[in-house]
């Protein structure tokens, strides 16, 4: 009996909708996760790119536990000697609420060749409306 493998076009990708507001970020970001690598499918290999799509709306409606908002900091670094810059939670949802999600997921991502491929299947919009209708994507409760 041989052991069945998938393979990467065997599979159609799927669009998966997840409405963000009141969901803690952390939960709805390994959700997000698992779905783009194909985690959550019967047939999931690890060398297979059987995935799907995932948009999330109301991106400016996320929670998180605790007093995260105040003690939660994203680091990025300018490349230059010193260049370290530092961003309190609240302050990224005042100015940019769909980099918090992007970044949770970015983070669950495997660390390899498929880490920037996975992430661009990521589509995150602040208000209740997106431009993926065509698709019709399916309704998924987190």
């Amino acid at each position: 009996m041989k052991s069945y493998m998938a393979k990467s076009e065997d599979f159609d990708k799927k669009w998966f909708l997840i409405d963000g507001e009141g969901k803690t970020v952390g939960r709805l970001a390994t959700r997000i996760a698992n779905i783009l690598r194909g985690k959550d499918k019967p047939q999931y290999t690890p060398h297979a790119d059987i995935g799907d799509f995932v948009i999330v709306v109301n991106a400016d409606k996320l929670h998180f536990s605790g007093d995260k908002w105040n003690q939660k900091t994203y680091y990025r670094h300018t490349n230059h000697p010193g260049g370290i810059k530092e961003t309190k939670a609240s302050d990224l949802l005042e100015t940019k609420p769909n980099e918090i999600i992007e970044k949770a997921v970015w983070g669950m991502l495997p660390k390899n060749k498929w880490q920037k491929k996975l992430i661009t299947r990521l589509k995150v919009y602040t208000g209740n409306e997106h431009p993926h209708g065509p698709q019709q994507p399916e309704t998924l409760e987190v």
